[in-house]
């Protein structure tokens, strides 16, 4: 009885716990993702046109996307109070939203809709922090995987939360904002004293790659599931006892992961000192920071000649160390001066501040502008790019493009983890590919070729899924855990200021450009006489493939251009990650 307190004690301050808990989390907390859903409804309710539900997704991209309050905040405060502060937003803007969309109270203007969509979704801006950062602290050797799975999860919860609203069987397509509110608010609760660093770097043990990989098995088989869900739904009319009964196995398959933590602690030995000495030295320390005199830094990469890059690791190593010794020696005897530096070099940590003077920092940035701006914009629009093609339902396409949103990350994660790890070769490499896929997509769409949906559905929701997989973990080598939260929640502003010009400025202008065009010619063929002119807000729909053909041509480029400057980065950041992971190649 006593070992068994002991074991459940050291359960609940298990890392494992902690990363399953965090993807629970995840899983329902992609609230943003939901928005082609609801924006239907919301369009027919209160009368809006295209370029007003344009400016309500502006105003969710950058309610999901403007984190500096959690940022900071997850400095000085625990992670209990970051998914606290978020429980209560998410369940007051979404709450005050269906409230005003069922008319429960009063029409509202547009301002208001947009500040209640702001803050609802704001809250998962804490939720991603609290999670992340502790995840990361606790699995400091596995960033990619870890961010990779967690943010594939939020990717993944539209669909998620798709098939469980579907359990309700609910007449009044508004009822999905309500369980918007509530659901994710429930589960938040219920783990949010879980979820914290408990000093997991010193919870290591060799099963941790069985553990990943058991996990990853079920991310895989939890998105065939959903595809295979929503297949059925797309092709044979189910009965409301088949929905529900699916929805209970996917609510099985979600608490699959359990099992890990579980069978750690009750089902196998305390790891023992004569284990840990097993283990092997990690090549860099917690932070990111090479494992060598850090105010000699700068002198030893002046040193290094290119050549010694090319080298096998071991010689490599050799001469590394060798390079080190000397300059430590000639510190000490006087013949050098260790060179002061203003700040930090890539790999340490950097604050905010000094990251955003940093070219690299800034072009990551910048690529994420042109490209997950681009993949964002049309998961908003997506709903009216269905609506346009003649699909009477937005839902079976808005929950593909989670399932292969959670794909991108979890398989971006794990991509780019072999790059760095296997090749010693950075992370972004595998950015600039996604960037390339998605710009594919994009230009298969605007060319009009056959499958045209589902074709751009699979590339964006996968391109832009990797982004957040990627730049994450990035983002915390080039620049440090230190100021992650703080870092990662900027980095999250590409998504928002992309849309802002390419979902409100381009793609609702040649929207409702095309839209007025066919009102007119309908009106034209029906010989009737036109005794006003169209109104910007008149409600007014496009129909075909043109609605939306010319932005995605414009998009495709876009992606283009943020795979250079991606590769660019790849190029200046080279030498460092040869640093950071070349000594642990084998």
């Amino acid at each position: 009885m006593v070992d068994f307190k002991e074991r459940l004690k050291g359960l609940t301050s298990n890392r494992w716990l902690v990363f399953v808990s965090s993807m629970w989390i995840m899983g329902c907390a992609g609230i943003g993702y939901l928005f082609g859903s609801i924006s239907p409804v919301i369009k027919s309710t209160m009368g809006y046109n295209q370029r007003q539900l344009a400016i309500l997704g502006v105003a969710k991209d950058l309610g999901d996307s403007v984190g500096f309050v959690p940022g900071t905040l997850s400095e000085v405060l625990p992670s209990w109070v970051l998914l606290l502060i978020g429980v209560i937003q998410n369940f007051v803007g979404y709450g005050l939203l269906w409230l005003i969309v069922t008319q429960r109270l009063p029409a509202m203007p547009l301002w208001v809709l947009c500040l209640c969509i702001y803050v609802g979704t704001n809250g998962e801006t804490f939720f991603n922090t609290a999670t992340l950062t502790s995840c990361v602290q606790n699995f400091p050797k596995s960033r990619g995987p870890v961010v990779g799975i967690l943010k594939g999860f939020a990717g993944l919860s539209g669909a998620i939360l798709t098939q469980v609203y579907a359990m309700f069987n609910s007449p009044n397509e508004a009822s999905l904002i309500f369980m918007i509110a509530v659901g994710p608010s429930m589960v938040v609760i219920a783990l949010m004293f879980i979820v914290r660093p408990v000093g997991g770097h010193r919870q290591a043990r060799p099963s941790d790659g069985s553990s990943f990989l058991f996990t990853y098995c079920v991310c895989l088989v939890l998105a065939a599931y959903l595809l295979g869900v929503l297949i059925l739904e797309d092709v044979l009319d189910l009965d409301q006892t088949l929905i529900t009964v699916l929805a209970g196995i996917l609510i099985v398959l979600v608490l699959l992961p359990i099992v890990v933590p579980i069978t750690l602690v009750f089902f196998l030995e305390p790891k023992s000192s004569a284990e840990e000495r097993l283990l092997p030295e990690p090549p860099i320390q917690e932070e990111g920071v090479p494992r060598q005199e850090s105010g000699l830094f700068s002198e030893l990469e002046d040193e290094k000649t290119p050549e010694v890059d090319t080298l096998p690791a071991s010689e490599r190593q050799k001469k590394i160390a060798h390079l080190q010794a000397k300059l430590v020696q000639a510190a000490a005897d006087g013949a050098i001066r260790v060179k002061s530096r203003k700040g930090p070099r890539r790999g340490e940590n950097f604050t905010l501040t000094q990251a955003l003077i940093k070219a690299d920092f800034l072009l990551i940035f910048l690529s994420l502008v042109l490209a997950s701006g681009s993949g964002v914009t049309i998961i908003d629009n997506l709903g009216q790019i269905t609506e346009s093609l003649g699909y009477s339902d937005s839902s079976i396409f808005v929950s593909m493009i989670s399932i292969w949103n959670f794909l991108g990350r979890v398989g971006g994660g794990y991509f780019s983890e072999i790059i760095v790890k296997d090749f010693a070769y950075p992370r972004l490499v595998a950015l600039s590919i996604v960037q390339v896929i998605m710009a594919i997509g994009l230009l298969y769409y605007a060319l009009g070729w056959p499958g045209q949906i589902y074709v751009v559905t699979v590339l964006i929701g996968l391109g832009y899924g990797a982004h957040w997989a990627i730049v994450p973990a990035s983002a915390s080598e080039l620049f440090g855990l230190k100021s992650f939260g703080a870092l990662y929640n900027f980095l999250t502003l590409a998504s928002p200021a992309g849309s802002l010009i390419f979902s409100e400025v381009i793609a609702s202008g040649i929207y409702d450009h095309y839209a007025e065009q066919q009102a007119a010619e309908q009106q034209h063929l029906l010989m009737s006489v036109v005794t006003k002119p169209l109104r910007d807000d008149d409600s007014l729909s496009c129909v075909g493939s043109i609605c939306y053909s010319l932005t995605c041509g414009i998009l495709s480029g876009l992606c283009i251009i943020a795979a250079g400057l991606s590769f660019i980065v790849v190029y200046r950041t080279r030498r460092v990650y040869a640093q950071l992971y070349g000594n642990s190649r084998s």
